[in-house]
């Protein structure tokens, strides 16, 4: 049987980690200058109450090599001597940050490591956590590694990732926007929705208000339609269960999918998408 590993970006629940046995590494993140370790020190609903008070952007750290060198050995000393270990580690987007590469580095300071793949999601948030669900859901099922393999890189090649940006302070604290340009946005009720290619976050639309944003994010995935009835979606927010929710049932009324799940936006994703904001991912 196939071991997960992960980092602690995908914001899977603790409940769904411990059931699919999903060890994860944890990012940092650095608010005001103090240092909390992701699902340790700080739960995503603190995560977003100390961003938003913060006049400052939150900075993640992505793990040592040492801590993916250390979880790596820990699941190789977990496997009976009749098994051969075999272990997958699934990272956040290389293209969002450096634990995929710390993840490598971490491969390596493991005397036998032939048996460890690194796989690189290119997702954030939910866009990396359905990856590891499925491949958990599948080495549950004793499917080999190659098989797991396979099927993450379609998953990955056909994969959407959206975020809905409900407020743009977060950009203008990061430097990305004049605080004068977000001010005059701020007043003019402008919403952003922003999409995940080939690993990187892009803009794609700017509207006038919530419902004008979502409807247009409605009128992409309609004309990106296929069969969604084996799709599940994912819903990951930054202290906005509300819209959330609504999204979902709005989702489920349009696209009937296989299933659609809400989870809260820990703090490496958090700090893209800001008080509000919502991933969505399928």
């Amino acid at each position: 049987m196939v071991s997960i590993i992960t980092d602690s970006s995908c914001d899977l629940p603790k409940e769904v980690l411990k059931a699919y046995n999903i060890q994860v590494v944890p990012l940092k993140i650095i608010i005001d200058g103090v240092e909390y370790v992701e699902l340790q020190d700080i739960t995503a609903k603190e995560f977003g109450e100390k961003m938003t008070a913060s006049g400052t952007l939150p900075k993640t750290s992505q793990p040592s090599p040492e801590r993916f060198r250390d979880a790596f050995e820990s699941a190789l000393e977990k496997k009976s001597e009749k098994d051969a270990p075999e272990i997958l580690c699934l990272t956040i987007s290389s293209q969002l940050s450096g634990t995929y590469q710390s993840a490598c580095l971490g491969k390596d300071l493991v005397k036998d490591n032939g048996n460890i793949t690194v796989f690189d999601t290119l997702g954030g948030s939910i866009g990396h956590g359905l990856q590891v669900v499925k491949a958990a859901e599948m080495a549950a099922t004793g499917v080999s590694l190659e098989e797991i393999i396979d099927a993450l890189e379609r998953h990955r090649e056909e994969m959407n990732i959206f975020i809905l940006l409900d407020t743009l302070e977060n950009i203008v604290k990061g430097g990305r926007l004049g605080r004068v340009q977000g001010a005059v946005a701020g007043m003019l009720n402008i919403k952003i929705l922003l999409e995940g290619v080939e690993g990187r976050v892009e803009l794609l639309e700017k509207r006038r208000g919530r419902k004008k944003i979502t409807e247009r994010l409605f009128e992409i995935v309609d004309d990106r339609r296929g069969d969604f009835s084996q799709k599940v979606f994912g819903i990951t927010h930054v202290n906005n269960e509300k819209d959330a929710l609504v999204l979902k049932e709005e989702i489920i009324r349009r696209f009937e999918p296989q299933d659609v799940i809400i989870y809260e936006m820990g703090g490496t994703m958090g700090t893209y998408a800001g008080e509000g904001g919502m991933i969505i991912s399928f």
